[in-house]
């Protein structure tokens, strides 16, 4: 039971931060049926400039609360990765807009190998590790132990996601979004500036992949140039689970896919027998994949369009 509900807590963290990512893949896809495979990259980019900004702080020795640095690092992880956004859109594909499929996705692949690339020549090849700034408090809860910054995760993960319904429902920016992934032209003859909005959902979509790079390396303690490249594709799995194009759906695939992997790397050595460790845990994220690729294409929520960014 312990073990059970250890591994359903550590699935609602890792859940969280899925989701906030499969939301980039899911608004892009949604608005201009594009997947952007330097997604992944950019979550990256967050955790790397926080740290650059937290390293700088420390080097310095500055005498200011860690809290205060870490924030102050999350800001600038947001804003660095708003502006990769968009430019990734500007220069990358908006060129390509009326280009076959087949080109924006190679030209998609082609930016998440040059933002590794770039990334690794800034930072280097070494894993860089999170100063311990943040007071981490342990709490009972069923006979499993959450910790505040998991507590804190998942919270902010909810309150963003929360706001993004909020946003594309509610505000004008959302139906101007909503239109704009119905019809194109016809939402520029409705007065909607195209370039504008999807601009905007490109970096609406790097603000929470900057924030979730943040917490990944918060969590793990660790950053790395090649991050991005699992924690995209996971991503994208949690989007294609819930039914990419869909908002509601990618923060429920990514929920369900934190809870399945994390599941199975607390079950899979009884199941096996002790042939398998919890280290095959990335199986799961593939093999669920593949699972709904042949039995529901869609997604779980993927025929309600009505509800497309």
């Amino acid at each position: 039971m312990d073990i059970l509900t250890q591994q359903l807590i550590n699935g609602l963290v890792l859940g969280s931060i899925y989701a906030l990512v499969a939301l980039g893949y899911t608004m892009v896809y949604g608005i201009l049926e594009l997947i952007n495979f330097a997604h992944g990259e950019v979550t990256m980019f967050g955790a790397m400039i926080s740290l650059a900004v937290i390293g700088a702080f420390t080097a310095n020795g500055a005498e200011v609360n860690g809290l205060v640095i870490v924030a102050i690092g999350l800001l600038a992880a947001i804003a660095v990765c708003v502006a990769l956004g968009f430019l990734i859109e500007r220069v990358a594909y908006r060129p390509l807009r009326r280009a076959p499929r087949l080109a924006a996705l190679i030209t998609a692949i082609g930016m998440s190998i040059v933002l590794q690339n770039l990334a690794m020549l800034i930072w280097g090849k070494q894993y860089i590790s999170f100063p311990p700034l943040l007071p981490l408090t342990s709490f009972e809860v069923g006979g499993a132990v959450i910790t505040n910054l998991q507590i804190f995760i998942v919270t902010l993960s909810c309150l963003l996601m929360a706001g993004l319904l909020l946003l594309i429902k509610r505000t004008r920016l959302g139906r101007a979004m909503r239109a704009t992934a119905q019809a194109q032209d016809i939402a520029g003859l409705m007065g909607i500036n195209i370039n504008t909005i999807i601009s905007l959902t490109f970096m609406i979509g790097a603000a929470l992949a900057a924030i979730a790079g943040v917490m990944v390396s918060a969590y793990y303690g660790l950053a790395h140039y090649h991050m991005g490249f699992m924690l995209g594709l996971k991503a994208f799995t949690a989007a294609v689970l819930g039914g990419i194009g869909n908002v509601a759906g990618a923060m429920l695939g990514g929920l369900l896919l934190g809870l399945i992997e994390s599941l199975g790397a607390g079950y899979i050595g009884t199941l096996t027998g002790g042939f398998l460790g919890s280290h095959y845990q990335d199986v799961f994220a593939f093999f669920v994949l593949i699972l709904v690729l042949v039995f529901r294409p869609s997604g779980l929520l993927g025929e309600r369009v009505v509800e497309r960014a």
